[in-house]
């Protein structure tokens, strides 16, 4: 005789409830990925120069002593507009990266310098590891000297989350992307790093709000 079944209809109502859970939490996280994904692409093709306080590079890499293309790019953004008369100070980013004898920010300071930028313009904040790292070191820099307002130089892709940053440390600040970063010119490089900021710009955007 067959042995009758103990299931009940009830039994696969917890696990049908987990998958739709599941989904929904998938689909709001599409979403607000979709959402950032935009944001970050709307602020990399937004230039907002404006007089402040300093002007602000962040860090990139630096090969033996030489800035990188992408660094080179983002130093001789920020010479046009310091000579465009936007600030009197120009703070350069970056620490010392893995097997790396020299901050980024060093490196960066000794670009300008070459570029016959007086010696007491650029200031080296080289604290900093991330970007968070960097925008907390170049806040306090400002608030020791009475200042709170900077302009912000990197990748386009990166100019929301700096943003974001910025505000949580308090700095009143204006965006410019560089328009000569190799990163920009390779279309799909581009992609990769406007894919992986949609990411990172959630976490940015909950950090500002705490």
């Amino acid at each position: 005789m067959a042995r009758a079944s103990t299931s009940s209809p009830s039994s696969g109502r917890p696990r049908r409830s987990a998958i739709r859970i599941a989904a929904l939490l998938l689909l709001l996280a599409g979403i607000v990925y979709t959402i950032a994904f935009v944001f970050v692409l709307v602020m990399a093709q937004v230039d907002q120069r404006h007089r402040a306080d300093a002007i602000v590079v962040l860090g990139a890499a630096q090969y033996n002593g030489r800035p990188s293309p992408v660094l080179r790019a983002r130093l001789d953004h920020a010479l046009g507009l310091y000579r465009d008369g936007l600030a009197p100070t120009i703070l350069v980013t970056g620490g010392v990266g893995r097997g790396d004898k020299e901050s980024e920010a060093m490196v960066a300071r000794r670009y300008l310098l070459a570029q016959r930028i007086p010696d007491s313009v650029v200031v080296m904040q080289p604290q900093g590891h991330s970007t968070a790292a960097s925008m907390t070191a170049v806040a306090a820099w400002l608030a020791n000297r009475g200042q709170h307002t900077a302009l912000l130089v990197s990748d386009p892709f990166h100019m929301l989350r700096l943003r974001l940053e910025a505000r949580r440390t308090g700095l009143d600040v204006y965006t410019s992307p560089t328009e000569t970063s190799p990163i920009s010119d390779n279309p799909g490089l581009e992609l990769e790093y406007l894919a992986a900021e949609a990411v990172k710009v959630p976490v940015a955007w909950v950090r500002s709000l705490l």
